[in-house]
């Protein structure tokens, strides 16, 4: 398994804290059959920066300790990119990451709204040869309300990532039903762990991927997984699986809930 989201390198961000933090996780992805991890440490988001050169470096180091600890699993770069003014200029600067060197790049969106020129962005990233991967959309409080914007941004050229701990209840019932309503109305493309720490927020990919299969069949499965290969390998994403016509009137049902609370 290949997770493209997650926050493994030491001392960076609000994640591993030390080497001894990272060992454990990458044994943890190990077990659970991950192969390949996309570091993707904050960036821009107002407390923290990690630039290009930095997150190339810290890369370079964790692998050869990894190797030498007999650890298999590989580490890739990438950056959790904020939305921010300067993040087109930043890209000039060569200070921005795409995923794994991919032409991917993961973008956050604050957790409250979409910013105004989302999808201007989006269009942007494009011309520029770029395709944005919004992280965890389940968790942003405007997509939560009001669903069909995230398939807005997807119209535009975006695609979405949901978190495993949002479709497995480790952000409270609403963040869970919205994962997973997004998830059958076609409106995500790939899952990741976002993981942090073993203990706090460890990866559950494979029990991710195993509610998925009991709840939308493998054949969804497959294709979630294809497009985490198909971004580590700079390929096109894969045709979805048939959405259900009931996944939709889920979708349109769950967003007159929210909008009335």
């Amino acid at each position: 398994m290949i997770d493209i989201h997650t926050h493994i390198l030491p001392g960076l961000d609000d994640g591993a804290a030390s080497w001894n933090d990272t060992l454990d996780m990458a044994r943890a992805a190990a077990s659970e059959g991950i192969t390949t991890i996309i570091a993707t440490p904050h960036h821009a988001n107002g407390t923290y920066t990690n630039t290009a050169q930095d997150v190339a470096e810290h890369t370079q180091t964790i692998n050869e300790r990894l190797i030498a600890a007999g650890v298999p699993v590989t580490v890739r770069t990438g950056q959790e990119i904020r939305v921010h003014d300067d993040l087109l200029d930043a890209w000039y600067r060569n200070e921005l990451l795409s995923l794994a060197g991919s032409s991917y790049v993961l973008i956050e969106m604050p957790s409250s709204r979409i910013p105004k020129a989302m999808i201007e962005l989006i269009h942007e990233l494009n011309i520029l040869g770029l395709k944005a991967v919004i992280a965890h959309p389940e968790r942003n409080a405007e997509i939560v309300q009001h669903p069909e914007r995230l398939a807005e941004l997807i119209e535009a050229g975006a695609f979405a990532q949901v978190t495993t701990h949002s479709l497995l209840g480790g952000f409270g019932k609403r963040i869970e039903q919205s994962a997973w309503s997004l998830l059958k109305a076609g409106h995500i493309h790939i899952v990741s762990s976002d993981a942090h720490h073993i203990v706090r927020r460890g990866f559950r990919l494979r029990e991710a991927y195993d509610a998925i299969e009991r709840r939308m069949g493998e054949q969804w499965v497959n294709y979630l997984q294809l497009n985490a290969k198909s971004i580590v390998e700079d390929q096109a994403l894969h045709t979805q699986p048939a959405v259900s016509t009931s996944s939709k009137g889920v979708l349109r049902r769950l967003a007159s809930y929210f909008y009335k609370k």
